[in-house]
């Protein structure tokens, strides 16, 4: 599968939504569902790895907006977010309603600014759905944008974790009728691309363990409750760009 074939999976999703459900909730429902739980654990983490108020986040692969929408309150925070669906981005820029933030239709792995710009670069769910050359290459622009001392978090999937091997046996089943790629990574792996990009591996965290501190319970959509430490469901790795 190749990265055209990738990206066309996830337009061909989206528009399946569309066609099935009304407004916003398809766009919403196209990056999985729990949007807000979901955008509210990613927000959490990135607050608890130090997130402040004039940082600059880009937000990869940001879909309609579920982390942008939880980092819309943060006035001082600037913000660009990229996708290769134009509908999910103009859904994220007006469920965030933050005019002075920016939204950018991008194709293929570069992202749209300049070197030593950024504070934090994010692909929550994108590398899942990517092969690894791509994820790769999506890593070095990172690096490039990076201030030094500046981080990537990213979320995988990785055989290792029990509820991760459900995905990979419903790939199985599913392969001839699969519309999207699930990708899997594995630790050794982080660490040989970080070596090779000049990163450091600052931390790891197992999908299915709680280790994200969150303020206020949050109730996902089937009716689940997270309080005090919450998790993904997909791993995190956290790459640092080193200060000199």
């Amino acid at each position: 599968m190749s990265n055209l074939d990738t990206a066309q999976a996830y337009h061909d999703h989206v528009a399946r939504l569309q066609r099935e459900i009304a407004g916003d909730e398809a766009l919403m429902r196209a990056v999985g569902g729990d949007f807000i739980p979901a955008g509210k654990l990613e927000y959490c983490l990135l607050r608890a790895l130090g997130l402040d108020d004039g940082a600059f986040v880009i937000d990869v692969g940001c879909g309609s907006g579920r982390l942008a929408c939880q980092l819309a309150a943060r006035q001082g925070l600037r913000y660009l977010g990229t996708d290769v669906v134009a509908s999910l981005l103009e859904c994220a820029q007006r469920l965030s309603r933050r005019p002075d933030w920016t939204f950018r239709l991008t194709d293929g792995a570069a992202i749209p600014s300049p070197d030593d710009t950024a504070d934090w670069v994010c692909f929550f769910s994108v590398f899942t759905h990517l092969l690894h050359e791509d994820s790769y290459s999506y890593l070095a622009e990172a690096r490039r944008v990076l201030k030094p001392g500046g981080r990537i978090v990213f979320s995988f999937l990785e055989f290792r974790i029990p509820y991760h091997w459900s995905v990979f046996e419903d790939s199985v089943a599913q392969r001839k009728t699969r519309q999207h790629l699930n990708q899997f990574m594995d630790r050794d792996g982080i660490h040989a691309w970080a070596g090779h990009l000049g990163l450091e591996v600052e931390q790891i965290a197992d999908g299915d363990k709680p280790h994200i501190p969150i303020p206020e319970e949050i109730r996902f959509d089937h009716g689940a409750v997270m309080k005090d430490f919450g998790n993904l469901g997909q791993s995190v790795a956290v790459l640092r760009k080193p200060s000199a």
